[in-house]
């Protein structure tokens, strides 16, 4: 049997080729393929966009066209499936994914996006998943799981502190060490260390100065080095600034192509010296593993079944709304409730966000044709606004008229396409001015009024969330969100999903605002760790609607909670459903750290678990915390550090609704950071070995042996000098050689 490139050494294979050849392999064939080498039989896979369909595109490509990609199944964006709390949902869209990418022979579908939603005002946030952290990296690796189970790539991105579009090819995310990890970076690191993404995606924009896809720190020393990652950095397409040194930095793939521009400078470099080819040769390396991984992955038959799919996008889309109000019952409906429709978006749904992310669906359910088929009655429809957005007296008139006749109003609301996209972010978070006039039109003409929103990202609901019995939060749902929002809005289904992000009461109140969008090509992100429910915890704000936040239409009770101290921390607790229907809560635990050393939020997410139940039926949640989640990164060590003391552990149904509280007692990591002649008095005071030093040095100094009895005013006042600033004070018989050699011998002994 003949060997093909497949069955040889990665290694084999790259020294036989030319320097030509792995600069080819390092850079695209075109707009969606990486370059063959034919000589070496070596072919090309595709990369296409996600992260929530296959957009595989039939022409040239344009990444942000529609027309020619070819039907795929349109799940629910992740600013609805953040909101499930479900990492095996999540897992099984993951599966669906990979399976539609996998027929389509595609090698690596571009997704998912887990950047942290710093401001609601982001353009992009309907392709993220949450503002925290711990949320985004486990519902981030469940997709990636799903997604590779079949064979199929996930290119985890956009790494990293991509958080705004303004100016996004060229601003400089400046962000302090501690939120760069704690927040921007860990859910980034979960993913890698827990799924193993076959591709990385770097981002646009610079951090710290620094384009990202010449970071070396970013690409090699945290991304390979820290975490372990063994796979492919793909360049957003057209991230790269300079080929060779993002080269350098760690970046194997760039996309598209240039037309072999930039390869030619990658091969010059070599030829000068001033490109060790050996950089090269581990970035074609991993090119040809990737490739080897598609190839080994693909199924020239497959096939997927459409109907199934739907079937779960509509299941994924019923799970994603979240209930935010609902006065006196009024949901779910009876199917003999006489009800009345209004607003052009329950006809024709916004299900999507704009941008490269854009699905052609396989078929599109629309709400107004599935709330008919679930009501037993006529139900009337009026549009109020157009398509366009816009609206009339004649408009308002007829949903008046069709609203004064109903029981209830289902109206629907929303942000247009046209103003929440890839590429500009949004100028405010309010509603079209015209839709809050037909809002107030119909609630005048029937106060018994549902809204039912669709948008990308969070709109004020301040202005009018008291006078409505209910609201609905429908985010875009994809291809079949018009099926699962009615299944909700008529109890089909029971809503469980919780915010994975803060409604505030007003732009002004937001962590970013004042820091967003940045000036001269940079950003500061002043607010540091205290990004979204953060923020507003710890500057005890009043806000819509908090994070975790849901409801459902039926109740739920927290008993016997415990924690146990381990390697992390162990939660239980019994969780009874005490209504008349099944349904499912979503368990949050949060843990604080009072009296810290360091800066930190009230509370922090650091584990959660949905719970599906029966009416009646109680059962024992365990929730684990991961002893890594517990840590925050100290800029002394450059590390990761676990603080001893006695954490504070809420357990509740939202970061505001805690149900039971309690303590644990956690032991710290040992940190002992060199002292030197820059440490401060006190620094050397809390050392045990070095304070010992210090007091006979003392003593030596009083002629009778004894050290002196220092004033603890004077004590305080003085712990922060640096030991090199005491020598003036001590005179000459204390000199600064003295100094070194007593924190020399105190680092030796330690």
């Amino acid at each position: 049997m003949t060997e093909t490139w497949i069955d040889r050494p990665t290694a084999d294979i790259v020294a036989d080729l030319t320097p030509e050849e792995k600069a080819s392999m390092t850079s695209g064939l075109n707009f969606w393929f990486t370059e063959p080498v034919e000589r070496a039989g070596i072919p090309s896979i595709m990369l296409t966009d996600g992260p929530h369909g296959v957009r595989k595109q039939t022409g040239g490509g344009d990444h942000l066209g529609l027309g020619d990609a070819v039907p795929a199944t349109c799940f629910p964006p992740a600013v609805a499936l953040g909101g499930t709390f479900d990492p095996e949902l999540l897992e099984r869209v993951g599966v669906a994914l990979g399976t539609e990418a996998r027929a389509e022979q595609v090698g690596v579908l571009l997704g998912p996006g887990i950047n942290i939603k710093r401001t609601p005002l982001c353009g992009r946030n309907f392709e993220y998943l949450s503002e925290d952290p711990v949320l985004s990296g486990a519902l981030g690796a469940a997709l990636v799981r799903g997604l590779q189970s079949q064979g199929v790539g996930a290119s985890l991105k956009h790494y990293a502190a991509n958080n705004q579009e303004t100016d996004r090819m060229r601003v400089s995310a400046d962000v302090d060490p501690r939120p760069l990890r704690e927040i921007y970076l860990r859910g980034f690191q979960r993913v890698v260390e827990e799924a193993q993404p076959w591709t990385v995606m770097c981002s646009y924009n610079r951090i710290n100065g620094v384009y990202a896809s010449e970071n070396r720190w970013l690409l090699t020393e945290v991304l390979r080095d820290e975490w372990g990652f063994d796979g492919v950095v793909v360049s957003d397409w057209g991230a790269v600034a300079d080929r060779v040194a993002a080269l350098t930095a760690g970046l194997d793939l760039e996309m598209p192509s240039t037309g072999g521009r930039t390869d030619a400078e990658i091969v010059a470099a070599v030829r000068a010296g001033t490109l060790d080819e050996s950089v090269l040769d581990t970035a074609a390396g991993r090119v040809v593993e990737l490739v080897r991984k598609a190839v080994t992955g693909a199924q020239p038959d497959a096939t997927y079944d459409a109907d199934a799919h739907h079937a779960l996008a509509r299941e994924a889309a019923a799970a994603s709304v979240v209930l935010l109000r609902n006065e006196g019952g009024v949901l779910p409906l009876s199917a003999d409730t006489n009800v009345a429709v209004i607003g052009e978006l329950a006809r024709t749904p916004r299900y999507q966000g704009a941008g490269s992310s854009r699905i052609n669906p396989t078929r599109l359910d629309n709400a107004l044709d599935e709330i008919r088929t679930l009501a037993a009655t006529d139900v009337p429809f009026a549009p109020g606004y157009g398509s366009d957005g816009s609206a009339s007296p004649d408009l308002t008139a007829e949903a008046t008229a069709v609203a004064s006749a109903a029981d209830t109003v289902l109206l629907f609301l929303g942000v247009p396409a046209e103003l929440e996209s890839e590429g500009f972010d949004r100028d405010d978070l309010e509603l079209p001015a015209s839709q809050v006039e037909l809002l107030d039109a119909v609630v005048r003409a029937n106060p018994d009024t549902v809204v039912v929103l669709s948008n990308g990202g969070v709109v004020r609901l301040s202005g009018f969330a008291n006078r409505v019995p209910a609201i609905v939060e429908g985010w875009l749902l994809g291809q079949a969100g018009g099926g699962g929002l009615a299944d909700v809005l008529y109890g089909v289904v029971n809503p469980s999903a919780r915010l994975a992000e803060t409604i505030p009461l007003r732009i002004e109140d937001t962590a970013a605002h004042g820091n967003f969008p940045g000036e001269h090509g940079r950003v500061r992100y002043g607010e540091g760790l205290h990004v979204g429910y953060r923020w507003y915890d710890a500057r005890q704000l009043d806000v819509s609607y908090p994070f975790g936040f849901g409801l459902s239409y039926t109740t739920f009770e927290y008993s016997d909670a415990t924690v146990f101290g381990d390697d992390g921390m162990t939660v239980t607790v019994t969780v009874t459903n005490t209504g008349d229907r099944a349904g499912a809560e979503v368990v949050q635990v949060y843990v604080g750290l009072p009296g810290s050393a360091v800066a930190r939020a009230p509370r922090e997410l650091k584990g959660f678990a949905k719970v599906h139940l029966a009416a009646g039926e109680s059962r024992e949640v365990r929730i684990p915390v991961r002893r890594a989640d517990l840590g925050y990164w100290d800029t002394r060590i450059d590390a990761w550090v676990v603080e001893g003391g006695t954490y504070t552990v809420e357990i509740g149904a939202s970061s505001r609704d805690i149900r039971a509280t309690s303590t644990v007692e956690v032991t710290g990591d040992e940190v002992r950071i060199p002292l030197s002649l820059d440490s401060s008095i006190g620094e050397v005071l809390a050392d045990p070995v070095a304070a010992g030093l210090v007091m006979e040095a003392f003593a030596s100094l009083t002629g009778d042996g004894e050290a002196p009895a220092l004033d603890p005013s004077v004590l305080k006042m003085a712990a922060s000098m640096p030991l090199s600033r005491m020598v003036g004070f001590l005179g000459d018989s204390f000199d600064r050689e003295k100094l070194r050699q007593l924190i020399d011998a105190a680092n030796a002994d330690s």
